[in-house]
């Protein structure tokens, strides 16, 4: 034993274990291993951990098992013993060369839990599987014990981090990442960058209170290297530069005045890429570096016309991607590209220079499942020698709540495909694009982005979900998977019906003005779904309370919190619309009523009567203060979970938006209210356009009649689910089925 600390050398007294009956015995892990056998749960008393011959990398795993399963309440002694072993000290002749890199074997027997990896990085990685195996249920600690034999798919497993849209993690929360990832077997993660790392040379661009210093940026190079990840950086060289090129300084080497792409022919151009990647390759000293390269939808347009009509688009960006890699070959490092721009040009691929696909790995990315599959992103860089990762999405930008229904069909679906073809690695995307995402929003697609790319074969979805809740949350009733499934349902929901797509995104929905002419015609697809989408995310709602009060020792706090701030804002815009309408029908009411009374004085008093009505929209507790105070709600909740994870600049616009739709709120109050005192000086009211109320939505049309005049047959209504007692699972709604998340492998094409 060397490099524990001595109270972690031998824990000591404990009760040995027994084998156990429990209904829960299958193994919950994320990443699934490739092979497992004789498993069986046995219960835990307490754990020791023993690295006998440990060289450093390996102490830092010991001593990191250790005070995770300290962490999560497991008592020290000698009930079970964890040994960790490298292969060249205990030879395995099932190991294969395929395991040899990263892979490892668990084997279990007398109370023992062997460990045996042949480098730091295998027993690294099987320390993060035994973690998972021990698991606290209502009846206790156990351990599900199995015969593993575990190796990765692709080489390269990675998360990109956009740092660049708004949210800046702050180190903390990257070192609370690189931990998460690591546990699950990520071994790359790629901070995005425009202009939010901080240069000596290039000191403009970031911002003060929004960016990455140099000085953490090697404290988290450091921090990640434990962890077995290493820290790509993505400094955009191309396009999406917008944030640099308002500034003076680089308006000579811009395509268009404050536009977002460099112009690759100005002077200048690459000399200011060679410099900031020189400083870049000091502070990220990987194998890699990401020069981004997407999007260059300017390229053309400005001072490079004449040379893109002359030349062709595809062979200035080419030429220039080219120039670049040459210009960077000193540092002596792998150039990751994303490959959508050059994709569309194969001839051109296929022409470059040897020694410069050598140099060059093209990440080819897509956000969305397709039914066709992903080769034709991917066939360009194969038949042309290029290697290849792929890039799918978790589908968080521009939502209140990630759309998981998408983002782990693309991420099955493209990951898949990029095995099949030869990709050695995958970087699943986070974008932050409106600058509203939450970081602890992601965490769902993160980890199935890591199972799919550890994992051989097409990623089990089904599996993944059910595993999830167990293994992130410590929920061992699955309670948390159920709320998960809620909001997926939700988000679907909004998705199928086109309500998504209408406003760019669900963080558009949340902004628009339900009044506006935009507003009315959004509202017109949201009447048929505000109560169904409202149900799933108050049964979420309901689960996540469950799962608290159940179970005390959950973990990642921080994360229920922001699936509840999720489910909370998802209701929110089923709320709004119906509140839009019932006050629209309010006023139509009122006013119908006034024209009554002004007809025939004589006539009985209408009730509701037309002050309670207008009540009804702005008094105390009216629809229009439900709606301020909702959104003023959750403006302070938004604020609390971006503070938990990200540095201040890139708050305030966002609370500025809050602010400003409540003071559109309370212009409406001041308006409703000058009508309801012009009601009791007058009985009078002003129109509804003054008061900018549209009219009230009409209701649907009766079915027509078939020829032999009998009601056309409908669908049995389906009736409105009922939140179920504390101790039991909430039934999920039925409104409208889900797609299925796990379609069949597609026939692989010939190459």
């Amino acid at each position: 034993m060397r490099s524990l600390a001595p109270a972690a050398a031998l824990l000591c007294a404990a009760s040995l274990l027994a084998p156990i009956t429990h209904a829960q015995s299958d193994l919950h892990l994320i990443p699934m291993p490739r092979q497992i056998a004789d498993v069986q749960v046995v219960s835990v008393s307490s754990v020791s951990v023993l690295c006998p011959g440990c060289t450093a990398q390996d102490a830092f795993t010991a001593a990191d098992l250790l005070q995770t399963l300290k962490n999560r309440g497991v008592p020290s002694g000698r009930g079970l013993r964890i040994v960790l072993h490298r292969l060249s000290r205990y030879p395995d002749p099932s190991f294969t060369p395929a395991m040899r890199a990263e892979g490892y074997t668990i084997r279990y027997a007398s109370h023992t839990l062997t460990l045996t990896g042949a480098t730091s990085a295998g027993l690294f990685y099987a320390a993060q599987t035994a973690k998972q195996m021990i698991e606290r249920l209502p009846s206790g600690l156990v351990l599900h014990a199995a015969q593993i034999h575990d190796w990765p798919a692709m080489r390269y497993r990675g998360l990109h981090d956009d740092l660049s849209r708004g949210p800046v993690d702050t180190l903390a929360f990257q070192m609370k990442l690189i931990r998460t990832l690591a546990a699950c077997k990520i071994n790359i993660y790629s901070p995005y960058f425009e202009n939010t790392q901080q240069y000596a040379s290039n000191p403009l661009p970031a911002p003060p209170q929004g960016s990455i210093s140099a000085v953490d940026a090697r404290k988290l190079v450091a921090y990640a290297q434990q962890y077995h990840i290493t820290v790509v950086p993505e400094q955009e060289a191309i396009g999406h530069l917008s944030n640099m090129l308002l500034w003076e300084t680089y308006a000579d080497v811009a395509e268009t005045p404050h536009g977002t792409v460099l112009a690759p022919g100005q002077p200048g151009s690459i000399a200011l890429i060679d410099q900031i990647f020189q400083e870049l390759a000091q502070l990220y000293p990987g194998p890699f570096l990401h020069i981004g390269g997407d999007e260059t939808y300017d390229l053309g347009i400005g001072r490079t016309r004449s040379q893109v009509d002359a030349q062709g688009l595809g062979a200035v960006y080419i030429d220039y991607l080219q120039r670049i890699v040459t210009s960077l070959e000193p540092l002596h490092r792998k150039i990751l590209f994303w490959g959508d721009i050059a994709q569309s040009h194969p001839e051109l691929l296929k022409a470059l220079p040897q020694n410069i696909k050598d140099q060059i790995i093209a990440v080819a990315w897509g956000y969305s499942p397709n039914p066709h599959g992903f080769l034709r992103v991917l066939r360009p860089y194969t038949q042309a020698g290029i290697p290849v990762w792929v890039a799918p999405s978790i589908n968080n930008y521009r939502q209140v709540w990630p759309n998981q229904q998408l983002a782990l069909q693309d991420i099955q679906e493209f990951t898949y495909d990029g095995q099949r073809y030869g990709a050695a690695g995958q970087l699943n995307t986070l974008w932050n694009d409106d600058g509203e995402s939450l970081a602890n929003m992601n965490w769902y697609g993160i980890l199935f982005g890591a199972a799919a790319a550890w994992q051989h074969g097409e990623a089990s979805i089904a599996q993944f979900q059910d595993s999830f809740a167990p293994v992130f949350f410590a929920d061992p009733l699955g309670l948390l998977n159920q709320a998960q499934d809620e909001l997926a349902n939700a988000m679907t929901l909004l998705h199928d019906n086109k309500v998504i797509a209408a406003t760019e995104g669900s963080d558009g929905l949340f902004w628009v003005d339900p009044w506006s002419p935009d507003g009315q015609a959004i509202a017109a697809r949201m009447r048929p779904i505000n109560s169904a989408l409202r149900l799933y995310a108050e049964h979420a709602l309901t689960l996540i309370a469950q799962a608290k009060a159940q179970e005390p020792n959950l973990r990642q706090p921080d994360a229920i919190s922001a699936m509840d701030f999720g489910a909370r804002r998802i209701d929110f815009l089923g709320l709004k619309f119906q509140l839009a309408d019932e006050m629209a029908a309010e006023y139509a009411q009122a006013q119908a009523e006034l024209q009554t009374l002004q007809s025939d004085p004589s006539a009985p008093r209408p009730r509701p009567s037309v002050p309670a009505l207008l009540s009804d929209i702005n008094g105390v507790n009216g629809r229009l203060q439900a709606i301020i105070d909702t959104y003023s709600r959750l403006r302070d909740s938004f604020a609390e979970q971006w503070n938990k994870t990200y540095q201040p600049d890139g708050l305030r616009p966002v609370l500025e938006h809050y602010d400003y739709t409540i003071a559109q709120w309370y212009a409406r109050v001041d308006k409703v209210r000058s009508a309801q005192r012009q009601w009791s000086q007058s009985h009078s009211l002003p129109p509804a356009s003054a008061l900018g109320i549209p009219s009230p939505p009409q209701p649907a049309p009766e079915p027509p009649l078939t020829p032999a005049s009998t009601p056309t047959p409908q669908p049995t209504p389906q009736p409105a689910p009922q939140p179920a007692p504390a101790s039991t699972p909430v039934p999920s709604p039925a409104p409208t089925p889900t797609p299925a998340l796990s379609p069949a492998p597609h026939a692989a094409p010939t190459l």
